[in-house]
């Protein structure tokens, strides 16, 4: 392969800010993308996700196949906010590629492209494909993933091509997680002539905390976080409101139902006489594990790199991704199948350049034996 065409093809994708709420952005990384596919003949059509998202972009060389041999699923987006390309556009040295986004997965959208490039005609014609690229991954694909599932649902197998792990490994399993908002509103009152009157969000939301922690269950991989909070106004006033943000994870989806039971009870009884507490779920994704018919799909992608060289290893890695809505609709679904990169969500962001080639001979590899 022309690596240098591939570097100055990923360097277009690396160099656009596309933030999830980049909606700009993220249009323009999809219309890039589309236009790739189009010069290659596939047949491609943006989908219209809603206005508070980017477009999707689906790409297929059977269109109207009843059921695809594969689904291929990326992102569009990535985590940065305006001006980061400005700031740190992408750069290289001997080794490794950085930039917002490189890994986490501008090169996984291009590595699907780049394997189907050099497919075998026969292949091509054999097989029904269906590429999904998203713009809503970073924040839950809350917006696309009723879309993603129904291709899901029309596929063998679902292949998503975020990045290897820095070791190289693939991934076989990911963590579930749900993001929670929990709203405090008290009363608000002169902190020093008469705080008696007053009835603090803060204090209630201070009380929450230990409460959420005693949820956790570390034995079981199950954590929660209060990453983020605010509220009040001044500090001589009794804090009216305040906001937590909550981020559960979860090895099993029986401890995900666990835990948000709990949170309801818990936020229904409140903290602090004279606070209410509201909840409302930003997000969830069920956890990925790996069935029967997914541990059967990894024998073939492990006969797939012993043909290619590639020794295949794996990881149950706990970051979610959209692998984890169509491993929970009972699909078969791997992740990982992107170049090997780490530091993601960074400024240290990185991609391995020698890992480019032949993870694209991997996946070329993969869908050919379908």
């Amino acid at each position: 392969m022309n690596l240098d065409h591939y570097i100055e093809e990923l360097k277009t994708l690396v160099n656009v800010d596309c933030g999830t709420q980049t909606l700009e952005g993220v249009a323009t990384v999809a219309g890039i993308m589309e236009s790739l596919w189009q010069q290659e003949g596939w047949h491609t059509e943006q989908v219209d996700l809603g206005d508070k998202v980017g477009p999707g972009v689906f790409v297929s060389n059977k269109p109207q196949a009843e059921q695809f041999d594969v689904l291929l699923v990326g992102h569009l987006d990535t985590v940065f906010a305006p001006g980061t390309v400005a700031e740190r556009p992408m750069s290289q040295d001997a080794t490794r590629l950085y930039g917002p986004g490189v890994s986490d997965m501008k090169s996984g959208l291009l590595n699907i492209l780049w394997a189907m490039r050099g497919l075998d005609a026969a292949d091509k014609e054999r097989l029904a494909i269906a590429v999904a690229m998203n713009p809503d991954e970073e924040t839950g694909s809350v917006w696309s993933h009723e879309w993603i599932g129904e291709l899901a649902k029309r596929s063998r197998c679902v292949l998503v091509c975020e990045a290897a792990r820095a070791d190289g490994s693939l991934v076989k399993a990911r963590k579930g997680m749900a993001g929670y908002h929990l709203t405090f509103s008290g009363v608000a009152a002169h902190a020093g002539n008469e705080p008696e009157k007053g009835r603090s969000a803060i204090t209630a939301l201070a009380k929450s905390l230990l409460a959420i922690n005693d949820l956790a269950d570390l034995d079981k991989g199950t954590t929660l976080n209060v990453g983020v909070i605010h509220g009040g106004s001044a500090a001589n006033v009794v804090a009216e409101r305040a906001v937590a943000e909550l981020d559960v994870r979860f090895w099993e989806n029986s401890e995900y139902d666990r835990v948000h039971d709990a949170l309801q009870a818990l936020c229904e009884k409140g903290f602090l006489d004279g606070v209410t507490t509201a909840i409302a779920r930003v997000n969830h994704k069920p956890a990925m594990a790996a069935s029967e018919a997914t541990q059967a799909l990894m024998k073939q992608v492990e006969a797939a790199g012993q043909e290619e060289g590639i020794p295949i290893t794996w990881q149950a890695v706990g970051g979610g991704s959209d692998a984890n809505h169509t491993a929970a609709l009972g699909i078969p679904t791997l992740d990982g199948l992107g170049p090997i990169g780490a530091g993601f969500h960074s400024p240290t962001e990185w991609l391995d350049i020698a890992s480019i080639e032949p993870r694209i001979r991997l996946l070329r590899r993969i869908i050919s034996m379908r």
